[in-house]
């Protein structure tokens, strides 16, 4: 296919093509003229690829070919497939929240609860980070919910990164490798979040034996907010 065509099933423009082509970030077509070139599936999965880094992960383009140049190093390999698509982060800053969470007192809470339900995870995980500043917040608030309230919760969510990674095995081209851990992490997460909420309200509903009653059923009033009964 022609760069036009390559813009069109992409959605990418043919000017952004070319600046992707010279940085390097999508590999040459085949030459049929001093100006032209030929295209294939091949460019149009990979420029889809580099939309999600970029345009959803949020990363700098320099970022986004070091992590397709590492996936191809890592060929075969799931695991660090995985852990460069998650591991990569749009912003510098985020590895001095992790070293400044690295110095708080929660991250022995932290490390407690990784013990407790057995995870092998990595000393310097940004996700360590959040949990760690999750419950600063907690303490500050004055809850009384500490690091073995979350064991139920890093169950459930053991389940879900099984049910992930099932879907990544198998798969032996790095590329897709890395589009499909993309997808059933970073761009399913506000679903997953989505899901949480809509069964907090069925189980709700099916605790008091009643049907739904959030703000966006049908006979819910404006704004969520039913009137006051009439004296």
């Amino acid at each position: 296919m022609r760069i036009s065509e390559l813009s069109r099933r992409s959605g990418v423009p043919i000017t952004t093509i070319k600046y992707y082509l010279r940085e390097g970030l999508l590999h040459a077509g085949r030459a049929t003229a001093p100006n032209q070139a030929e295209y294939d599936e091949s460019h149009v999965r990979r420029l889809r690829l580099v939309r999600a880094l970029v345009g959803v992960r949020g990363l700098s383009v320099g970022a986004a070919k070091e992590v397709l140049g590492g996936v191809y190093e890592r060929e075969g390999d799931p695991h660090r497939v995985l852990g460069l698509v998650l591991g990569a982060t749009a912003d510098a800053a985020d590895t001095g929240d992790a070293a400044g969470a690295a110095e708080s007192p929660r991250m022995t809470e932290v490390d407690a609860l990784m013990d407790a339900l057995g995870w092998q995870v990595s000393e310097g995980a940004s996700g360590k980070a959040v949990v760690a500043r999750t419950l600063d917040t907690l303490a500050e608030l004055g809850t009384d919910y500490d690091w073995k309230r979350l064991v139920p919760y890093g169950e459930l969510a053991a389940r879900i990164a099984a049910v992930d990674l099932d879907g990544i095995e198998g798969i032996s081209d790095p590329l897709e490798m890395a589009e499909r851990a993309l997808v059933l992490t970073v761009l399913l997460e506000p679903a997953l979040m989505a899901l949480r909420r809509l069964a907090q309200e069925h189980q709700s509903a099916a605790r008091r034996g009643a049907g739904p009653e959030g703000p966006d059923a049908p006979d819910a009033p404006e704004g969520g907010v039913s009137p006051s009964p009439a004296p």
